[in-house]
């Protein structure tokens, strides 16, 4: 296969492992907001219920809480992020399933190109700044230790490196040892 076919074909294999990785991230976080706004919403049933005139100031409290809950999660916009990676990892994933079964002798660079323009496309739509760096990071050190290529994003020019060095330790020299 050509080296720009390779290339394009890690590229997307690690976009779809980091859009995963990021849709899981944003689900965890959606089903941190649902759980305490079941709560609330069933407190505020029980509370509407009773008769009992007392209850005016926890229900604001609880109404004060729930409307916090909904505006942090719509603020985040914790569904559009979570909706955008899963559909990204999916796409990633169906364009690199596309290139490994495409028959390598009637890939032409008509076809590379296609297959380039796809892949930046799909590149623009994704939020790197909504990504964790601990995932960043993963995805990295997986494909760095297995000598395959990283996109843009994760290639040193986002800030992240591989966690391993080649280079010896530094050895501190005291103070004795200077003079």
């Amino acid at each position: 296969m050509d080296e720009r076919v390779i290339k394009l074909l890690d590229k997307c294999e690690a976009m779809s492992l980091l859009c995963s990785k990021a849709a899981s991230y944003w689900n965890v976080i959606k089903i941190s907001f649902q759980i305490p706004l079941i709560f609330t919403s069933s407190i505020m049933c029980i509370m509407n219920a009773l008769e009992d005139h007392n209850m005016k100031l926890p229900n604001i409290i609880v109404n004060g809480i729930s409307v916090l809950l909904l505006s942090m999660n719509n603020q985040m916009r914790v569904n559009e992020n979570l909706e955008l990676f899963k559909k990204l990892s999916d796409e990633f994933l169906q364009l690199a399933h596309t290139i490994e079964g495409q028959d390598p002798e009637t890939i032409n660079r008509e076809i590379i190109n296609n297959w380039t323009q796809l892949y930046d496309s799909l590149d623009k739509q994704c939020l790197s700044e909504a990504i964790p760096s601990k995932y960043k990071q993963q995805v990295i050190d997986a494909f760095t230790k297995k000598n395959r290529y990283l996109p843009m994003k994760l290639n040193g020019c986002s800030g992240m490196s591989p966690t391993y060095r080649n280079s010896p330790p530094m050895v501190r020299a005291t103070f004795s040892e200077q003079v």
